[in-house]
């Protein structure tokens, strides 16, 4: 009785929640937070911390013309770029900020000598698109194309003339300043992993180093969402002149001779290794290295390891806000650390928390089985590796975000000292395939910027597994006791981690590049129609990766979470 009580009650309070949220992000779409609600704290002058959901400042957003509360994270850009004398260096992984592209355009007509690297899947201007290629773009990238048409129709007549595409196409802008720019398939191939670097180098001394892309959704906020405020994210600005000589040596490796030479450029695991690099700013330590490390080398040279060594030292207290948190071996770190008397605590994106290759779930001394598989002996097993904590956290969970927004952080705070951040997500993706940048930072200055911005996250978080994930988790489990007993061998039951995990079958898998109609057919939920779909997609780019495979329309993460151990590429 008392468990059902327990359970009543927490449906409620989880209802009356979202409610909350829902009621709250209508008052704010109707009356915008003005002014700010919270002291700044004091700035390190070589080290600079910024959050675009920051309680302690406002500004009126260029785009949307909303009165909000936080860092204008773009105008902090524009504003250093703008006070470039000889060189400016951008390598962000999507680009579509109209007012960086004109400070830019400004800087390279003043004579200043501007570079810049975007991710292959995101290195078109908007403008380049034909009515037919946009129509058959998946349902994610016409949004990101419409909230483009929103931007850039600042009379509001719903039409675009020409002079309106010229001012705020961002990659159109930098293309008719003639400022060079190229992909991760300067390289020769067909893209790295991910080129997802986030970070600007000004007159080799000044870098800003960002979790966020250069768009609305990131930074301000989405058209069609209001109440959104852009997903949360960090900017850093530091006046360090080695610092920057080593994001200027990561910049021109990936460079090479620049566009229209030889395909010299190196990306993702091509990229020669380089250890970390520790360098002190003022008060500060930074050590930085960059991704990825190739599954060659010893993975205790790799970025993930610099995580792990950092999180390994914590004596009083961890705090995460994370985008994705996928790696197996920090998640066992952080769990030794518990079990030390280390306090742990953990916000983790809404949209990754609750996936069955999620530490979060891990924290929470949870195993979600795949429930979106058929049911059979095979399905019924553990991922790899995976390591419930005998004793869970109750201070994991997911942060009550303005509606249309992501956690887009990647910061770990270690007692209050040491912050580790950066573009590096905390996934094996991340340490193995992407172009990456990792800080580790040593100073109580800028770790009490970065708690600030976790106490306020996890205000009013949602704590805990939600019923409606405990209710699959107990399903899938009850599914798989019952299995035929000849084939128990391979089950694992939820939960149970004196069961050493079983790896995934090793049925041939479906190449999504090459694979015929009739073989795409064969994977759960293909049919002849999304089988044509995903065929036409791949001849304008190339498979890499699950992000790749995202953009084909009717393709969403419960397919992909089908096919994770199904498809190649």
């Amino acid at each position: 009785m008392n468990k059902l009580c327990d359970t009543l009650w927490r449906l409620c309070w989880l209802l009356l929640l979202t409610i909350g949220l829902a009621f709250c992000g209508q008052q704010e779409e109707e009356q915008p937070q003005l002014s700010p609600s919270l002291i700044p704290l004091p700035q390190d002058p070589l080290l600079q911390v910024y959050f675009n959901q920051s309680l302690t400042s406002s500004y009126t957003e260029p785009y949307r013309q909303q009165t909000r509360a936080g860092d204008d994270l773009e105008k902090l850009v524009i504003e250093a770029i703008a006070s470039a004398e000889s060189t400016v260096d951008v390598a962000v992984q999507e680009f579509r900020l109209p007012g960086i592209a004109r400070v830019l355009s400004d800087r390279q007509r003043s004579g200043v000598k501007v570079r810049s690297i975007v991710e292959h899947m995101y290195s078109r201007p908007w403008s380049d698109f034909s009515a037919q290629e946009l129509a058959k773009l998946p349902e994610r990238e016409r949004d990101r194309y419409q909230e483009f048409v929103q931007l850039a129709d600042t009379n509001k007549d719903g039409k675009l003339s020409a002079d309106e595409i010229n001012k705020n196409d961002a990659l159109l802008i930098i293309k008719n300043a003639g400022i060079p720019i190229i992909d991760d398939t300067a390289d020769g191939s067909k893209g790295s992993g991910l080129m997802h670097h986030k970070f600007v180098v000004i007159d080799g001394k000044t870098v800003i180093v960002t979790s966020a892309n250069f768009t609305t959704s990131d930074v301000h906020g989405d058209f069609k969402t209001p109440a959104s405020r852009g997903n949360a994210n960090n900017l850093l600005k530091i006046e360090n002149a080695p610092l920057a000589q080593l994001f200027t040596q990561e910049f021109n490796i990936m460079w090479g001779d620049g566009p229209g030479g030889k395909p010299d450029s190196k990306f993702g695991v091509k990229k020669p290794f380089r250890p970390m690099q520790k360098v002190r700013v003022g008060n500060a330590t930074v050590t930085v290295q960059f991704s990825p490390t190739s599954k060659t080398l010893p993975w205790e040279k790799s970025v993930n390891s610099l995580i792990n060594q950092n999180l390994g030292i914590a004596k009083k207290s961890v705090n995460l806000a994370l985008f994705v948190f996928s790696a197996q071996r920090l998640a066992n770190t952080l769990e030794i650390e518990a079990q030390r008397g280390v306090t742990v605590k953990a916000l983790i994106d809404s949209n990754f928390i609750y996936r069955p290759y999620s530490e979060g779930l891990d924290m929470m001394g949870a195993t979600l089985i795949d429930t979106s598989t058929p049911l059979s002996a095979s399905h019924c097993r553990l991922e790899a590796d995976n390591r419930p904590w005998k004793q869970p956290l109750t201070t994991v969970g997911v942060p009550a975000l303005p509606m249309g927004d992501r956690l887009h952080h990647k910061f770990g705070v270690v007692d209050r000292n040491t912050v580790i951040t950066g573009s590096h997500n905390w996934s094996e993706a991340a340490n193995h395939g992407n172009d990456e940048t990792l800080l580790a930072i040593a100073s109580p200055v800028v770790a009490a910027h970065f708690e600030r911005e976790f106490d306020r996250l996890y205000k009013g978080a949602i704590l805990g597994i939600p019923p409606r994930i405990k209710q699959r988790i107990d399903a899938r489990k009850k599914e798989c006791e019952s299995v035929p007993t000849t084939s128990k061998s391979a089950i694992l039951a939820a939960g149970n981690t004196a069961n050493k995990p079983q790896v995934a079958d090793t049925k041939k898998l479906v190449n999504l590049n090459t694979a015929s109609q009739a073989e795409l057919e064969t994977l759960p939920g293909v049919g002849p129609k999304l089988a044509e779909r995903i065929m036409v997609a791949r001849k304008q780019y190339l498979f890499t990766s699950l992000d790749d495979v995202a953009r084909v329309q009717g393709i969403g993460e419960k397919l992909l979470d089908r096919w994770r151990d199904r498809v190649t590429w």
